[in-house]
């Protein structure tokens, strides 16, 4: 099934204010680039190429100045607004054109996977149904928390339960097929007065059509959302990288990587860049030539 892609960048960014009262949550750095390549990077490497983008209205055309349509990477981004923080489900109404009768998966702006992907390539692969993936945390009580059984189907959803009935919290990526639109037409608005992701996925698990894939221990799953947890992703960046010489999220390169650009368009990237580090890396990717690293492990 042709899948699209929504990455949702909304939000006010209250929990990392002041360092939002300027610039948007999913522009601000995470060690070398723009917290928003991360998810990009992330639904790039699924082998997904066309992305609407929804964030707010005052956020929009900062995140279209930096990306632009795509065409740069051998993609298309549309862009979207959220007028206000209505659920993150909202985000298939609201792209609801753009999608068509194709099945969707939507990625949060400050959610950063690290990891060979091949969870979510098996889950695009699905022609029914929808998928949500559990990570392993130390207090559930924070999240969206999933209890499964032994053939990977979910029991039971909770959001930010007193008493998790399991410690694998719901990371914000999840894959639907082409009914997500109409499913979220019926949904009605939570107490908070949002349409809950959460009610979404339970649409699915009534009709048991909603499967659950596991992250294991080398995959790392890093929420940005709050001042602290975005250092700590700076960090673990920061060292990956320093270690191994490799970018994270580097979107030229994935993109060259990937096929979506050949040597020549990345040759007329790298010109245009200004000096600097990361002219110097993309240097090297184009004279290693696209299969010289394969395009994982990266987010």
């Amino acid at each position: 099934m042709n899948k699209k892609a929504i990455l949702l960048a909304g939000g006010a960014g209250t929990r990392l204010y002041p360092l939002t009262k300027i610039v948007c949550k999913q522009l601000l750095p995470v060690y070398d680039k723009p917290m928003i390549c991360y998810p990009l990077a992330t639904l790039m490497l699924g082998g997904l190429r066309e992305v609407l983008i929804i964030s707010t209205p005052k956020d929009l055309p900062m995140l279209q100045d930096y990306l632009g349509d795509g065409s740069r990477l051998g993609i298309r981004i549309d862009y979207a607004a959220q007028p206000k923080p209505e659920g993150i489900a909202q985000a298939f109404l609201i792209g609801a054109k753009f999608l068509g009768d194709s099945g969707a998966s939507l990625i949060l702006g400050d959610n950063i996977f690290y990891g060979k992907l091949d969870f979510f390539r098996e889950a695009l692969a699905l022609e029914r149904g929808a998928c949500i993936f559990g990570y392993q945390v130390r207090d559930p009580e924070r999240y969206g928390v999933v209890e499964f059984g032994p053939d990977g189907r979910a029991l039971s959803l909770e959001e930010k339960p007193k008493h998790p009935k399991s410690h694998f919290a719901i990371p914000g990526l999840y894959v639907y097929d082409n009914r997500v639109v109409e499913f979220c037409r019926d949904l009605r608005p939570s107490a908070r007065g949002e349409l809950e992701i959460t009610d979404l996925n339970l649409v699915y698990l009534k009709q048991k059509g909603l499967h659950v894939k596991l992250l294991g221990r080398g995959m790392a799953w890093l929420d940005t959302g709050t001042q602290t947890s975005l250092l700590e992703a700076g960090n673990y960046i920061a060292t990956i990288e320093h270690r191994q010489g490799l970018k994270i999220a580097c979107l030229e390169e994935v993109a060259f990587r990937m096929g979506f650009i050949n040597e020549s368009e990345l040759e007329r990237i790298v010109d245009g860049l200004p000096k600097g580090e990361y002219q110097e890396y993309l240097q090297l990717v184009c004279a290693e030539g696209p299969t010289a690293y394969p395009p994982e492990p990266a987010a």
